[in-house]
């Protein structure tokens, strides 16, 4: 797989990474300075649904950058089309890190789901170009985003609704959130099913078709020291019968938990 998204799929391993960095990023902002940066190292392990690819402990640094107009969080950024303290619309830029060397799926574990690895073709990282538009209120956060892939891919686009309900504990900053995506069928098929060059050679046919993710998690920020911060966060993603059935995938394999941890100094 050509790793052209490299530097971008390290910042981040666990899907709920992007949503705990967006919170740090308030540690990069004051009324009387702007635009700021944040700058620190994290640690994210995720369990991975391909079979025999084993558990991702991937150590990286945090990088975030909030203007007037343009941001960037960790394996995301963009533009601020509509900004106000109860709505935001953004433009979106972010990396798609669900891709995965040939070589990295395990042997046995594919030959008990009827898969011979070296028939098989990579699945490659992507970049997605999208809209997010956000509404915070007393009730909580509820943020609605759809983006698609620029690079050719998998030529699918994802949905996605989540909803949060920030709160003060103490010194720290907890987010529960509850979510839901929408993959598209050319999405789904490209991660979670097998491609038509290798149904050519003998690789049998699964087009899982479109499908919903639901998600549940919490974030935590706990600044310190004025301007650090620590930021953890742990998620469970469920997956519909249609992917967990994929020939591709662990057998059993039904959810999968993520988790992060990071250090984060506002500048």
């Amino acid at each position: 797989m050509k790793h052209s998204f490299l530097v971008l799929a390290i910042l981040c391993t666990a899907p709920g990474f992007a949503s705990a960095q967006q919170a740090s990023s308030t540690l990069t902002q004051s009324p009387a300075q702007a635009p700021r940066w944040g700058l620190g190292i994290g640690t994210a392990v995720s369990d991975t649904v391909y079979a025999g690819e084993g558990t991702r402990v991937t150590p990286f640094p945090l990088v975030t950058y909030e203007g007037e107009r343009f941001f960037w969080r960790g394996i995301s950024g963009g533009a601020h089309l509509v900004q106000g303290p109860a709505f935001t619309l953004d433009a979106t830029l972010s990396a798609r890190i669900d891709g995965i060397d040939r070589d990295d799926f395990g042997i046995e574990e594919l030959a008990r789901n009827g898969i011979d690895r070296a028939l098989l073709e990579d699945r490659d990282n992507a970049l997605d170009l999208g809209l997010a538009s956000t509404w915070r209120g007393a009730a909580g956060q509820l943020t609605i985003g759809v983006k698609g892939d620029v690079t050719g891919t998998s030529k699918g686009f994802e949905a996605s609704v989540t909803y949060g309900y920030p709160f003060q504990w103490g010194g720290a900053r907890i987010t529960p959130n509850i979510g839901v995506s929408h993959l598209s069928k050319k999405l789904a098929n490209y991660y979670y099913g097998t491609l038509p060059e290798e149904v050519a050679r003998g690789v049998r046919s699964y087009q899982p078709g479109s499908a919903a993710i639901a998600r549940v998690g919490i974030d935590v920020v706990r600044p310190f020291a004025r301007r650090w911060a620590f930021i953890g966060n742990v998620s469970y993603r469920k997956l519909p019968g249609k992917l967990s059935d994929s020939p591709l995938l662990e057998k059993d394999t039904d959810g999968v938990v993520s988790g992060f941890i990071g250090l984060s100094r506002g500048f």
